[in-house]
């Protein structure tokens, strides 16, 4: 009887994780760049049934089968496929279109392809590169910038975003010292000047270009909020920078929409809603059962 409460406790746990998943997706559907995602439920370890013949444990055994004790929800998955483009006209707006392939693999609507070995691989994805307040590292698909009074180029977050030489990328007239006002930011995110078109020019005197980074696995990230992600020191060489023959653009003036489904995100909410109360029935089930048993038949 208690294999059965503790099996209805766990499915409890399993979908209040789900109901969480799913409504901060919902919660998410207007936030740019936000990627959508999907709790992972999984069985706990099978247990092998025997019947025990004699007095001794092992001794003349035979299995009648197998027993299931219960399911988790190990972790959620983010679905990082591309979302729509939302114009807003403003100058720091970015929106990354990114579609990178690899030699021999065919990926599937989900971004996802099943090699001729059965290996599951995952399509690399474009991100921006910023650094935090602590130096590291992060990347991030909400292209909503601003430049701050030292000519930065940062996040709503206040993260610093990084140009292709590994810095903090500086927008600031070499002539007055004035932060600008605005830039003109082609599809590669190299950097113009909005008067003359000509190449803005980083301290080393290149030309000034945001540093969009490929994850070659982006089911490794690990999702920060603020529609942040980092990797493991140990996943570091994950990452590279984009190269020419990459099918990655950058869009000024336009914002990525969130990829949620809000439809299939209500569905997932109801459903494991549904699913809870089912569980908690059970676990009324049982705990009456445990009352009726030490109660009414202890006294018998």
């Amino acid at each position: 009887m208690l294999r059965g409460l503790y099996t209805s406790g766990a499915g409890m746990i399993t979908q209040q994780r789900r109901h969480d998943v799913a409504t901060n997706n919902i919660a998410n559907v207007l936030t740019p760049g936000y990627k959508q995602n999907n709790a992972v439920a999984r069985s706990f370890p099978e247990m092998m049934i025997s019947l025990l013949n004699g007095d001794d444990h092992g001794a003349n055994s035979r299995h009648i089968g197998r027993m299931n004790t219960g399911v988790f929800a190990e972790e959620a998955l983010s679905v990082y496929l591309q979302g729509d483009l939302m114009e807003t006209k403003q100058p720091f707006d970015l929106a990354i279109v990114s579609n990178v392939q690899l030699p021999g693999v065919t990926f599937d609507g989900s971004g996802k392809a099943i090699t001729a070995d059965g290996e599951r691989i995952y399509q690399p994805q474009a991100f921006f590169t910023v650094v935090d307040g602590q130096g590291n590292r992060t990347y991030t698909r909400n292209g909503s910038f601003q430049v701050n009074t030292a000519g930065e180029l940062v996040t709503e977050s206040g993260y610093r975003v990084l140009g292709r030489d590994g810095q903090p990328l500086t927008l600031m007239n070499a002539a007055t010292g004035e932060p600008l006002s605005g830039a003109v930011i082609g599809r590669n995110g190299e950097l113009l000047d909005p008067l003359n078109g000509e190449p803005l020019l980083n301290t080393a005197g290149e030309q000034a270009g945001l540093l969009l980074s490929i994850v070659e696995e982006p089911n490794r990230l690990i999702r920060m909020g603020d529609g942040q992600y980092r990797l493991n020191e140990e996943d570091a060489d994950l990452v590279r920078g984009m190269n020419p023959d990459d099918d990655v653009e950058v869009y000024q003036g336009y914002l990525e929409r969130s990829n949620v489904d809000s439809s299939h995100a209500m569905i997932d909410m109801m459903s494991a809603l549904r699913a809870y109360e089912a569980n908690q029935k059970m676990v009324q089930y049982y705990d009456k059962s445990l009352e009726k048993a030490v109660n009414e038949i202890g006294r018998v």
